[in-house]
């Protein structure tokens, strides 16, 4: 079992910055995959960014190529998303995802409860 926990939201202008993090705990051991999701309101949830804990290929969504960082931390079992050059458009509840070894290829088995991004104009 691995549970997620994110911090780092908050309000912010157009063309600002924010840090999301995600702390795992359980067992971190088993973690393959971690991912940032955002949902905003009346919108279909979309991937903002994964990777693998043990490297590899870095996914992003082309809307925020260049402005967003995912990255991971292995020795404190934390997941950040530095965002910069904040849009209105990034405003959403950002979630943080993680999957086990056996379960990565499906998809995401653990799932924080999410982190409030509001971006003014």
């Amino acid at each position: 079992q691995v549970q997620l926990v994110e911090s780092g939201g908050g309000s912010v202008q157009a063309g600002g910055s924010l840090r999301l993090s995600c702390a795992a705990s359980g067992d971190t051991y088993d973690i393959l995959c971690m991912a940032w999701f955002r949902q905003a309101p009346g919108k279909e949830r979309e991937g903002v960014a994964a990777l693998y804990t043990t490297g590899g290929n870095i996914y992003y969504l082309d809307s925020v190529k260049g402005r967003f960082t995912i990255s991971h931390d292995n020795t404190q079992n934390t997941l950040s998303l530095q965002m910069n050059s904040l849009k209105p458009e990034d405003t959403a509840m950002y979630y943080c995802a993680a999957g086990s070894r056996a379960y990565c290829q499906k998809g995401y088995n653990y799932w924080g409860q999410g982190t409030q991004v509001a971006v003014s104009s």
